[in-house]
């Protein structure tokens, strides 16, 4: 049978365009098995040099914020080239700072925000205060006070506080407990305080 000219080359521009259709999806499905093949980069082998460089990148991130304040409490871990932040914080923006902060840092890959903002509250700002003036007030502890930022942080929500941070002995530990306790209006007091070991 015999095609006009014209429609022959219709034909022939309609079946390159199907077989151009069928490549191309086997390609797709090529690079997509490809993909899924590779070996994802595993925690162990990243070296031990890179995880430790940007764990103390984190942390340098993490003190020079300017509103991390006493009252927030910020913890990390790195696994790989990936960090997971936790913690609790007064402000939404700082969660968002300290998020944006550890995303700059070379190497990088994926931040997990974990943070948790601390719902607003009076009740809990009036605690706040009182608490860091029965702490922070008390001539035991004052030397806590001295450097920008406290170590011992103090955490309030709906009522409930709970101490993080480094003190230098059992004794301060305690001591920081019995003045937390001893504030008016709170709920419960979790001590989660740790002893810094001497060098």
């Amino acid at each position: 049978m015999c095609f006009p000219r014209r429609e022959f080359a219709n034909l022939g521009v309609r079946g390159g365009m199907i077989m151009n259709r069928k490549l191309t999806l086997g390609l797709v499905v090529l690079i997509a098995l490809a993909i899924a093949v590779m070996p994802e980069q595993t925690t162990s082998q990243v070296p031990d040099q890179a995880v430790q460089r940007i764990q103390r990148e984190v942390r340098h991130e993490i003190l020079m914020l300017p509103y991390f304040g006493v009252f927030d409490n910020i913890a990390f871990k790195v696994e790989g080239y990936k960090v997971t932040l936790y913690g609790q914080v007064t402000r939404p923006t700082l969660k968002r700072d300290v998020e944006n902060a550890v995303k700059r840092i070379e190497g990088v890959e994926k931040v997990d925000n974990q943070i948790e903002v601390l719902p607003a509250s009076n009740m809990d700002d009036q605690l706040r205060l009182r608490l860091y003036r029965a702490i922070y007030g008390d001539p035991a502890l004052e030397r806590y006070a001295m450097p920008v930022i406290k170590p011992v942080r103090i955490i309030v929500k709906s009522g409930n506080v709970t101490l993080e941070g480094v003190v230098d002995s059992e004794a301060d530990k305690n001591l920081v407990n019995m003045r937390a306790n001893g504030v008016s209006g709170i709920f419960s007091v979790t001590n989660h305080l740790m002893v810094e070991k001497p060098r």
